[in-house]
């Protein structure tokens, strides 16, 4: 069965939806192809913070605030041998989209609150979406449709249909029958990252990361392997956000999932947030960083171990990645962060914390305790933890004993977890030009072929909370607005 359409965008996450979405409303013929049942991606799965400079919530804040501002704090994220090979001109260039893409957002019924500050930024740029990132994906879906946009799911076995060095379409199997989707303006790939694509990781990265996982298990690098097999030029593939130690997530959505995305229930709840002190935002948020956030390294720095199912300390931890690399060998890739009550005393006030968004919230051991207790087991003895944490006490005791960090006598106890390493995002991806187009190494863009979100990274490093999301909704608003611009051609 073969369809046709002007665009068609590879991929339902938040900047295949946003691409999707801005051509549907400049009058384009769109078509979203999701290899998954539910749409969202990594957005569907974020907290939601967009990062931006120059926005009406800063303005009304009274913070003056502009992305040439906002790009020289940037620089100060990354370690620097990972910003020496940033693209600053392509960052520069986004940087310089995000208010108006926050301005769009809003115009279709999505509120945030904020901003809020986020060292080493030296102005409030982190702007909340509410109630979380799923509302950016039912606005979006309801925009799409509103202007006649098609949405298949469970589209497998995606290949990019080429003719005479021109990308035309995309071919498919959905629903058991083969189909092919033909694109007279663009085929976008909006694929996600290739964070839990062991092969991409190993190839790339390096062997020894391999059998770490990615937070995502959906994002197995779809996008990058058409964009690889078009001859687009892939740049930065062995950078990634960690590896680094994780909680494992609760089995339940947390609460802010179940809250209204839409309508004006959402809109009442986007007055109301506004108008709330900072400190129930910072409870509210708080709840988030013990789900997502990692444990600090300094934890183990101060002597905290880390032990596997069988009660065996198996690593250095103050050594990473190695103490990542070592966790995913373990059994079910899964450890435990032992503490004794030094520790515990110690990370229970400023300016010790199991975990932060700095400036905004710190999560302490108490507050583990209250809000995953599924992952904090405290006892008055090591045998006591041991049972609640399901950990044979024999050989965690024989752990600590033969520990220099911790004190057997203790008369208090702590067992986090389980944990286990998990990349956060990969970094790699397609060059793009400014039109969103997908180059070739000679710098020629791929005719009729063109990149968004972490598909069309273009060498940008964006290592501070809310640029991915900024970038994925930037990247897919202009996306659509080049394809608007684009000459249609005449298929077949």
């Amino acid at each position: 069965m073969t369809n046709d359409f002007e665009v068609v965008v590879v991929g339902g996450g938040g900047s295949g939806l946003a691409a999707a979405t801005r051509a549907a409303q400049l009058g384009l013929k769109v078509v979203v192809l999701e290899r998954c049942q539910e749409l969202g991606g990594t957005t569907g799965i974020a907290v939601g913070s967009y990062t931006s400079s120059g926005t009406h919530h800063q303005k009304v804040a009274g913070v003056t605030d502009s992305p040439a501002d906002h790009e020289d704090d940037l620089t100060q994220f990354a370690p620097p041998e990972i910003e020496a090979r940033n693209n600053k001109s392509m960052r520069t260039f986004f940087l310089g989209h995000t208010a108006r893409t926050h301005q769009w957002l809003e115009s279709m019924g999505l509120r945030f609150v904020g901003p809020s500050p986020e060292p080493p930024n030296q102005k409030p740029r982190m702007h909340n979406v509410i109630p979380g990132a799923k509302a950016y994906v039912a606005t979006f879906q309801l925009e799409l449709r509103k202007h006649g946009g098609v949405i298949h799911s469970g589209v497998a076995d995606t290949e990019l249909i080429i003719e005479q060095d021109r990308v035309v379409g995309v071919s498919g199997v959905l629903r058991g029958e083969k189909c092919r989707w033909l694109a007279s303006r663009g085929v976008i790939l909006a694929g996600g990252d290739y964070s839990s694509n062991p092969e991409m990781i190993a190839r790339y990265k390096g062997e020894q990361f391999g059998q770490i996982e990615g937070i995502n298990p959906r994002a197995i690098g779809a996008g990058h392997r058409l964009a690889i097999d078009a001859g687009a030029d892939m740049v930065n593939m062995d950078v990634t956000y960690g590896p680094e130690l994780r909680f494992v997530t609760q089995r339940k959505q947390p609460f802010q999932q179940w809250l209204p995305t839409t309508g004006w229930r959402a809109r009442v709840l986007g007055f109301i947030a506004s108008k709330m002190p900072n400190w129930i935002m910072n409870r509210m948020i708080k709840r988030l960083l013990v789900t997502w956030q990692h444990p600090e390294d300094s934890l183990f720095d101060d002597g905290a171990i880390l032990v596997n199912r069988d009660g065996d300390r198996f690593v250095n931890e103050s050594n990473w990645p190695d103490r990542e690399i070592a966790v995913a060998d373990q059994n079910e890739k899964q450890a435990y962060i032992i503490m004794d009550d030094r520790l515990i005393q110690l990370y229970s006030v400023w300016p010790k914390f199991i975990s932060t968004a700095p400036d905004i919230a710190y999560a302490y051991v108490k507050d583990y305790q209250r809000l995953r207790p599924d992952v904090t087991h405290l006892g008055a003895s090591i045998s006591a933890v041991a049972e609640s944490a399901n950990l044979p006490s024999k050989q965690l005791r024989l752990a600590i004993e033969e520990s220099d960090e911790l004190d057997s006598a203790s008369s208090r106890w702590a067992v986090l977890g389980p944990v286990k390493a998990y990349f956060t995002t990969t970094e790699g991806g397609a060059m793009i030009n400014q039109e969103m187009q997908v180059l070739r190494d000679t710098h020629e863009p791929i005719d009729g072929l063109y990149a968004v979100g972490q598909n069309g990274l273009s060498g940008m490093i964006l290592w501070s909370h809310g640029l991915h999301i900024a970038w994925a909704m930037t990247s897919g608003r202009l996306a659509g607005e080049s394809l608007a611009r684009a000459n249609p051609i005449k298929i077949g």
